[in-house]
């Protein structure tokens, strides 16, 4: 057998030369048959893409000159401290029960980290001694106790004002009364 092929080999590379160019020819037919339905899809268009693109793409400050520089400026204070006050937590609400209802009871009704129990006036009564203030004062801008226990600032809430953590912190007073 000296590089010569015999008939069934001739048979055998016909048919397999078609098979392969017909896996071909089908490859490419679907390849073309994908592209076809895929630019006839709508595409999926995010309604706050060009606004996140916007945000991304601002510059970090700016530079204010002459009076059409301060009006811009306070402008842009203003725009700021109304984004600010929309974030208030529970829709600004100054009803003490709402906030430790939806905050505060997560510490405060099982004495998680050494949280005095709501209502427990000897847990209570060397704290309200202090005065309403100082209570105030550590639920606002945290507090850690000699005794390892831990009140995170603003109940680990930031987005709450001064005005709704003094009404919470009066309304567990009061029930610890």
């Amino acid at each position: 057998m000296s590089g010569s092929s015999t008939k069934s080999d001739q048979s055998f590379m016909r048919s397999f030369s078609l098979l392969i160019a017909g896996l071909g020819a089908l490859t490419l037919i679907l390849i073309v048959g994908a592209w076809l339905i895929y630019e006839h899809e709508p595409k999926e268009t995010d309604p706050q893409t060009s606004q996140q693109v916007a945000e991304r793409i601002a510059p970090a400050g700016a530079v204010y000159a002459g009076d059409t520089g301060r009006a811009a400026m306070q402008a842009a204070q203003e725009a700021a401290a109304k984004a600010a006050a929309s974030q208030v937590a529970y829709g600004g609400t100054t009803d003490g029960k709402t906030i430790y209802d939806n905050l505060c009871h997560s510490c405060h009704t099982a004495g998680v980290a050494g949280a005095p129990k709501l209502g427990d006036k000897g847990n209570w009564g060397p704290r309200i001694a202090q005065g309403i203030d100082t209570l105030v004062k550590h639920a606002t801008e945290g507090y850690k106790g000699p005794d390892g226990n831990m009140m995170p600032a603003k109940g680990g809430n930031p987005a709450l004002t001064d005005a709704q953590v003094k009404a919470a912190v009066q309304w567990i007073v009061d029930q610890a009364k």
